[in-house]
């Protein structure tokens, strides 16, 4: 029996790892738990400890030139190259782990946009610094300007609060005339901790100002980097500042003559350095991407020497979290690593304890790894693979679902391709430096290190494939077995087979035979079930299929019409499927292909016959992949059989997952939660998700909810079909009160109208009622706003027929009568308010009112023709008609008229 048609297939984005910083600023609370960066044009408050998006501000359009959460996360600035400058206020939602931003203002503070910004440890104040040399502080609560410094002859580069030690102060008196910033009088005693408030700034110019608040002034100009100063720190405990700066020095300062203490060579570009809690440690950060420890009593570095990593890793900030005891670095490939500063620790040999990855940049491969198969292995468009935690059981534990586990680095270029072996602990990549590599994953030690390099292919790789074939039943299932072999294609138009040894081999690898396979690059290799046979996709528009033991092929797939970008071999148990030339066999099984002429194909492996074709996509199809069986009961068998369904999904560059039903050929579902190409698919074998992951860094797991949606389906019909005889009885029972409440419920036009008409006809009405029906009244009242929006809606259509005005008039005369206007004015519903059904009623309303004038008009007439009759000669009294006779009685009067026939 043919399998029938799966419908009704439904999935939800269950969880969805997206990026949370693409460059710019950063800026953390005291606490180091919420993290404000920049991702493009817009400003997200994210979450440290769950890695979660917590806010999103979108932009005004241009990039973000500096952002800055306030210590006690209760304000955000953000300012953008449009000039603007943005303070919002921060709460926690109810019932929820989000955070609520309100616009607070929005003014241009600079007359060039803000570069460089800094909060004092109050959260009260907030100093900004442009290109136009102009150092501003401002009321965060107030949002107004209290000082305006200008002194520098270029742009601001750095800005840092700090108060001076007490033995410093030369009095705690301000002096006549001065103006305190939080309010203190003229002459007034100031408290000491807002008199010894002090503002250092730098600028490209090398120079550091240091300003009094109080006076409004600069106490002093200090004037030793010969170029750009790119951060500022004080020392309470010890009242030094530090001063670093890209001409590779560190300077540290005494205050009380403001004058060189120390000057450390650096020996490198320092973007970033600080004070390490109330120690005499600064630490550094660069060019170079390491972060360096000094001491600032002798000068001398405390870490080890380390190797200077690529330019791309690069520290451009560095932040230190007090209270949290370590520093965030953020580096050039929008990469965050946070180092501890605990007092154990040893700075000597300081490495990172925790990274996270601001972005993936593009999703370009992906496969779930681990022998829990509870990571993830991410191919983004760099020469490192990444290793993220996937693990639902763990959901709510350190590491987070998404936190960076890893990386696998020794590729010298742009990964490609990769897959996994069957047991989740072997990872084979592909790359462009022409090489490729196999990784071992041991989690119990959390170790990742490359078994073996392939060398041999003249040019990149694009494919890569594994045996997905289990061992024999007795085999030990360890790190140490690795796959039996591997196979590779590349832009040579070549696939090798390589033969992989139990022992690492580093070097000298050879290929058991290379194959001239196609005509074009070669874009996938996929292997079936038990690694007898595998496929090789090529942008010559052809598939073909290749024994593995000896590398001939054995049969081609043409058909595409471009170049085909995915090939996968269907699961054992596929069931068969009928093409429009007869059925499938299932003996050798199916292969799913996917190409740029938007397409993708079900291939017979029996005849190498196209059996299916599946239309939809509106660009190239980039990754197809099976799903795993479906099992529904048979209805209607007597014997309770269960069938299964084949489906499969696709990928493409228009952002959309489709779900295609391999039995009739349709597509079964579309799935939307990208906003570029998707590259990538994978199931994870332990939750049964499905993953998707495209170039915008975007990596969605989506949940089949097919079943949980068919129940829901089948609870709504059947309490629909409740709630429709419900209102059946009310109706025969003549209960309005409950019958309306339940036809507005179940939003039924037709019937209300008819118990509306039945009400207002209600001869005689009941005293006090407006309606009618006192019991109609209550309910009219009683009405929430969602029903009390669905009746104007109604209202409004019955008002727009002559026969039906009567009723939406009478109706909204007792809206009007009771309810208040800022109630009706407030309401709305998907967003949209009641002013345009308001402005429909009137319309017509005044139509209505236009006609019931010309009604009263033409009854003029008749009052004229019946007063002529009367003064032809008829009696006084009533008048009759009868038979075409006119009989007049009181003549005369203005008595009533009566026809009779």
């Amino acid at each position: 029996m043919a399998a029938r048609p799966v419908s009704n297939i439904t999935y939800e984005p269950q969880k969805v790892i997206q990026p949370i910083y693409t460059g710019g600023d950063v800026s953390l609370d005291s606490k180091g738990q919420i993290l404000a960066s920049c991702l493009g044009e817009d400003a997200i408050l994210a979450s440290l400890i769950t890695g979660e998006i917590l806010c999103r501000i979108e932009g005004d359009g241009e990039v973000l030139t500096t952002l800055r959460i306030t210590p006690s996360a209760s304000h955000l600035v953000v300012c953008s190259r449009s000039l603007s400058m943005r303070i919002l206020s921060l709460s926690p939602q109810e019932n929820s782990n989000q955070i609520q931003a309100t616009l607070l203002r929005t003014f241009k503070p600079h007359t060039t946009p803000v570069v460089t910004a800094t909060v004092d440890a109050s959260s009260t104040l907030l100093a900004t610094g442009s290109a136009d040399g102009v150092v501003k502080v401002w009321d965060i609560r107030g949002s107004y300007a209290t000082h305006t410094f200008r002194g520098h002859s270029g742009l601001i580069s750095a800005l840092h609060f700090f108060d001076l030690p007490a033995e410093l102060l030369g009095t705690a008196k301000a002096k006549k005339g001065s103006s305190h910033m939080n309010g203190a009088a003229n002459g007034q005693e100031v408290n000491s901790a807002s008199f010894s408030l002090r503002l250092a700034s730098g600028g490209e110019d090398g120079k550091i100002r240091i300003w009094d608040l109080v006076r409004r002034k600069a106490v002093a100009s200090l004037d030793s980097h010969v170029s750009v100063v790119r951060a500022i720190s004080f020392s309470t405990e010890y009242a030094t500042l530090l001063s670093a700066s890209r001409d590779k020095t560190l300077m540290t300062w005494d205050p009380k003559a403001w004058k060189v203490k120390r000057t450390i060579p650096v020996l490198e570009t320092i973007e970033s350095a600080g004070f390490i809690g109330n120690s005499t440690y600064v630490f550094s950060g660069g060019e170079h991407g390491i972060l360096r420890i000094w001491d600032t009593e002798t000068g001398r570095e405390i870490t080890k020497e380390q190797t200077v990593r690529p330019e791309s890793e690069g520290i451009v900030q560095a932040v230190e979290i007090s209270n949290a005891h370590s520093i965030l670095t953020v580096h050039v490939d929008n990469s965050l690593k946070f180092y501890s500063t605990e007092e154990s620790q040893d700075f000597e040999l300081l490495m990172p304890e925790r990274q996270i990855s601001g972005t993936y940049d593009e999703v370009i491969d992906m496969a779930c790894v681990g022998q829990d198969k509870n990571m993830m292995a991410l191919a983004t468009n760099s020469e490192s693979i990444r290793l993220i935690s996937v693990d639902f059981a763990q959901e709510h534990a350190a590491p987070y679902f998404g936190a960076d586990l890893g990386q696998l680095e020794g590729h010298t270029d742009i990964v490609i391709c990769l897959d996994v072996d069957w047991s989740g602990c072997w990872i084979v990549t592909g790359a462009k430096d022409n090489t490729a590599r196999l990784w071992m994953l041991d989690t119990s030690t959390n170790s990742f290190t490359c078994h073996t390099i392939f060398t041999g292919h003249a040019e990149s790789l694009g494919a890569v494939a594994l045996p997905k074939e289990a061992p024999s039943a007795g085999s030990v299932v360890s790190t140490q077995n690795p796959p039996a072999f591997l196979l590779t294609g590349s832009q040579d138009k070549t696939v090798k087979r390589w033969n992989i040894a139990a022992q690492s081999l580093l070097k000298g690898a050879r290929a058991l035979y290379t194959k001239k396979a196609h005509d074009k690059d070669i874009n996938a290799i996929a292997i079936n079930y038990n690694s007898t046979l595998f496929a090789s996709a090529s942008q010559d528009r052809t598939v073909k299929v290749w024994s593995v033991d000896e590398g001939e092929v054995q049969g081609v797939l043409r058909g595409h019409k471009r170049g085909v970008w995915s090939v996968q071999f269907a699961p054992q148990d596929t069931p068969s499927i009928s093409g429009d030339s007869g059925a499938a066999s299932s003996g050798r099984g199916l292969i799913l292909t996917g190409s740029g002429d938007k397409t993708v194909k079900m291939w017979s492996l029996s005849d190498y016959a196209c059996v299916r074709t599946f239309e939809g996509h509106t660009n190239t199809i980039l990754k197809v992949i099976w799903l795993p069986q479906r099992q529904e009961e048979e209805t209607d068998d007597s014997n309770g059989s269960q069938t299964h369904y084949a489906l499969a999904a696709s990928a493409a560059s228009d952002g959309l997952v489709k779900i295609w039903d391999g039995a009739t050929g349709e597509c079964a579902a579309t799935l939307d939660n990208h906003t570029d190409r998707v590259w990538s698919l994978a199931i994870s074998p332990t939750s049964n998700h499905m993953v998707s992951g495209g170039a915008d860094g975007v990596i969605t797991f989506w949940k089949d909810t097919t079943q949980a949606t068919a129940a829901a389906s089948a609870a709504e019909t059947t309490a629909r079909v409740e709630q429709e005889q419900d209102l059946n009885n009310h109706i025969h029972s003549g209960n309005y009160r409950e019958a309306i409440t339940l036809a507005l419920e179940l939003n039924h036009p037709a019937r209300l109208l008819s118990l509306f008409s039945s009400v207002i006809k209600t001869h005689p009405p009941e005293p006090s009622s407006l309606s009618g029906l006192l019991a109609v009244d209550h309910v009219l009242v009683s009405l929430s706003d969602d029903h009390l929006y669905t009746l104007l809606l109604h209202i409004r259509d019955w008002n727009t027929n002559a026969k039906t005005a009567h009723v939406a008039q009478r109706l909204l005369w007792v809206i009007m009568q009771t309810y208040p206007a800022s109630r009706l004015v407030a309401l709305r519903k998907q967003g949209r308010g009641i002013a345009q059904v308001i402005e429909a009623m009137r319309v017509y309303t005044e139509r209505h009112f236009k006609r019931c004038e010309e009604l009263i008009e033409e009854s003029y007439l008749v009052d004229f023709v019946v007063r002529g009759m009367e003064e032809a000669g008829f009696v006084e009294g009533d008048v009759a008609m009868e038979g075409g006779k006119y009989e007049g009685m009181n003549g005369g009067g203005g008595g009533d008229v009566v026809m009779v026939e």
